[in-house]
């Protein structure tokens, strides 16, 4: 490995950049990856892997970062409190590059799965669908509507690095019903009070299942599009469970082999 360049001012470009990706400023397509779990997983799937900060840490993930093509700096401690959105650094930030792809050829598979968040404001949440719908064997992941960004740096960071394995995408609700209903895909939206049980849930086909938002849910003219209901029996007294639950359990309750 070539000497790697040092960084020592805080006011450095690359600890700006940092700065403004984490806060969602940066440029088109640039992602913030913290912690050394998650740079491995973006130079395993071959993600382009721009710059690399690191104060300690894996001198090995280092070799490897520039040998994918990645400039490898060391920073101070200092630097890297700077440089990392978090508020323990893990000693390894990275700046690379990725974007969620269009809408095209979600549902064209005969067994095609997609789990599809609707306005679900927490990043984290959204993180934590896409690790259960890549453990689980969903063909992809749709943020719609106003979704937190699943490429921001905690919703990378609570996936930990399935957004790199199961095709993620963005599209707005209309453009999510219109693709469902070009390929005859069933369309279902998970609800609170009425609905099919969820251990009755066929999915034989390729279909969408719609989550909502944390607090309010889909909205009625969301669910009314839907194909059909289905529910989460749960005790009484206990109306809701977390997103990235519900996502989990629906998928485990469909039973599809990982691709």
């Amino acid at each position: 490995m070539a000497s790697p360049r040092t960084i020592t001012s805080r006011r450095h470009p690359l600890v700006l950049a940092c700065r403004q990706i984490a806060s969602g400023r940066g440029e088109r397509g640039e992602i913030l990856l913290d912690g050394e779990h998650l740079v491995d997983e973006a130079l395993a799937a071959r993600v382009r892997v721009r710059d690399v900060l690191v104060h300690g840490g894996d001198d090995e993930l280092a070799r490897r970062a520039e040998a994918a093509g990645a400039h490898v700096h060391l920073v101070t401690a200092d630097v890297m409190a700077a440089a990392s959105p978090v508020r323990t650094p893990s000693g390894v930030v990275a700046i690379a590059e990725w974007q969620p792809p269009p809408l095209t050829d979600v549902f064209r598979a005969s067994t095609a799965l997609v789990i599809a968040l609707v306005d679900v404001q927490d990043p984290g949440n959204v993180g934590s669908v896409i690790r259960s719908a890549d453990a689980l064997g969903a063909s992809a992941v749709v943020a719609a509507g106003a979704t937190a960004d699943p490429a921001g740096w905690r919703a990378l960071r609570a996936a930990m690095g399935s957004t790199f394995r199961v095709p993620v995408h963005r599209a707005d609700v209309d453009a999510l019903f219109d693709a469902a209903r070009a390929h005859r895909a069933r369309v279902v939206a998970t609800t609170v009070g009425d609905g099919e049980p969820l251990d009755g849930l066929r999915l034989d086909g390729p279909a969408v299942v719609l989550l909502g938002n944390e607090g309010a849910g889909l909205s009625e003219a969301v669910v009314q599009r839907a194909d059909a209901r289905v529910r989460v029996p749960m005790r009484a007294g206990v109306n809701s469970l977390n997103v990235a639950v519900t996502a989990a359990l629906i998928l485990y309750a469909a039973g599809r082999p990982r691709e």
